[in-house]
């Protein structure tokens, strides 16, 4: 009798999940792909190209004023007073200290410079997704770089591509599938 009731309750279990689950349609895209059809993004990056110049440029400034402190103090070091040559290393030091945490700063100021620029890109591609998905009945929409194994049926990357008004990749630039 326990047997009997057991295999009643695991008959009930699998027979109620597979009549209450819906079948759920999962999809896949390249986000990077996409962006970079996109003309916007092209523009971006040439924006965060200059930004970056800039910013190392003013790093290489920053390096010659304080290398050419430093000759000054060498050169001048022998009519300064001990007080003065004091104060002047410790000026030179807090230069030196400064421009140290100049690489860090400027990694900082272009991640965020980066992450400003290429916000509106990212949420017009997240909308055309979040849209290709509704409309065509996708509960998931996955990474493809995430993936192993992906149906090319499931690629929803062309349909935002469209949904975008973007245009479509050539063959000759799409890698060959083996």
């Amino acid at each position: 009798m326990k047997k009997f009731l057991t295999i009643l309750f695991i008959s009930v279990g699998i027979f109620g999940f597979s009549t209450t689950t819906k079948a759920q349609k999962i999809g896949y895209i390249s986000a990077d792909e996409v962006i970079q059809l996109m003309p916007e993004a092209a523009t971006v990056q040439k924006e965060l190209d200059q930004y970056q110049q800039s910013l190392y440029q003013n790093a290489q400034d920053k390096q010659a004023a304080l290398n050419d402190a430093i000759a000054k103090f060498v050169k001048d070091s022998s009519t300064l007073s001990p007080s003065m040559k004091e104060v002047r290393r410790n000026d030179l030091q807090k230069q030196s200290q400064d421009l140290a945490g100049e690489n860090q700063r400027i990694q900082d100021e272009f991640a965020q410079k980066r992450q400003e620029l290429s916000a509106p890109i990212q949420k017009k591609l997240q909308d055309a997704i979040e849209a290709v998905a509704k409309e065509n009945g996708y509960t998931y929409i996955m990474p493809k770089e995430a993936l192993i194994v992906m149906p090319p049926a499931n690629d929803i990357g062309p349909l935002v591509i469209k949904k975008l008004g973007l245009k479509q990749p050539s063959a000759a630039t799409t890698p060959a599938k083996p």
